[in-house]
């Protein structure tokens, strides 16, 4: 009898262990459901886009998230391009619900995020195959976005209109 109440009180222990990091998870719009390639997914809708590769991302508990994309690196506030960068990405955004899988925190507090619309098109991809984003290879090793940015170079779309556009990590070490 004594063993039995000891297994119904470990197992009330755990159920109240798990709704109570559902519950930190949640506040934080953070679902673990599904399988291990969905940890850390959420969707939203984008309420602010500061600039070519980050934006806010307002979830269902009204949780404001600043996702900055992985792999990509937009122009810098005051450099060449940079408004028209913005643009783009507010309108590819604009009314738009948005799915992220969140990887990491940077050391700004902004998450590291794949971004999808609703389409399934991937943020960064869109942003780097409009010529609006540079690969940023330095932390990814996506053969996709390589691709998308020589295929934008090559038909000199957007910033690669310019002869010798500076890159955004150049631009911030003051190499203008």
């Amino acid at each position: 009898m004594k063993l039995l109440l000891m297994i119904k009180g470990k197992k009330a222990l755990i159920s109240i262990l798990s709704l109570l990091a559902a519950a930190v998870l949640g506040y934080f719009g953070i679902s673990l459901d599904g399988a291990d390639d969905n940890r850390g997914a959420v969707s939203g809708r984008v309420t602010r886009v500061i600039d070519g590769d980050t934006y806010d991302l307002l979830l269902a508990d009204n949780t404001t998230l600043r996702i900055r994309m992985d792999g990509i690196d937009a122009p810098e506030r005051g450099q060449p391009h940079s408004s028209m960068a913005t643009d783009y990405l507010k309108e590819l955004t604009e009314n738009q619900i948005i799915s992220v899988s969140l990887k990491s925190k940077d050391r700004y507090g902004r998450f590291t995020s794949f971004s999808r619309l609703a389409d399934g098109r991937e943020l960064g991809a869109e942003m780097i195959k409009a010529g609006y984003a540079w690969h940023y290879k330095q932390y990814s090793n996506d053969r996709e976005l390589a691709r998308l940015e020589n295929e934008a170079r090559e038909a000199r779309r957007g910033l690669w209109q310019d002869n010798n556009p500076i890159a955004p990590w150049d631009w911030r070490r003051g190499e203008r």
